[in-house]
């Protein structure tokens, strides 16, 4: 697989469980995942069972139909970005919210080293408040 086609399995593997599967296995046993300051889920954490469980079970936990839609990718070499729209509904206020994103994906010899979330955080904290 390319370094693209391995990040584009991360979100379009047909299925949340199947995406969170192949991340697992994309990323490095030590793999940096850094989500922006400001997000609800800011934080830097090392390796799949940290992400799990600091961003995708609070995600699946603290949402309804939480989800992003890729518009596009731009590979060069061992970067990739993904880009597009968050949306989602809050479970404990039941507001609806949308924000754009950017995530950039370092890669080594076929592993995810580094992940980095960019992304406009105010309608998804107003949507938890």
């Amino acid at each position: 697989m390319t370094n693209l086609e391995i990040i584009k399995s991360t979100y379009e593997g047909g299925s949340s469980e199947q995406n969170g599967k192949n991340t697992a296995l994309a990323l490095a046993p030590d793999a940096r995942w850094t989500e922006a300051a400001g997000f609800p889920y800011a934080g830097t954490y090392i390796g799949f069972e940290a992400v799990k469980k600091n961003v995708f079970d609070r995600l699946a936990s603290e949402w309804i139909d939480y989800k992003l839609t890729i518009e596009d990718y731009i590979a060069d070499g061992d970067q990739v970005a993904a880009y597009g729209t968050y949306s989602g509904v809050n479970k404990k206020t039941g507001k609806p919210f949308t924000a754009r994103v950017t995530h950039i994906w370092k890669l080594h010899n076929k592993k995810v080293i580094a992940f980095e979330q960019f992304v406009d955080s105010k309608s998804v904290t107003d949507a938890m408040e």
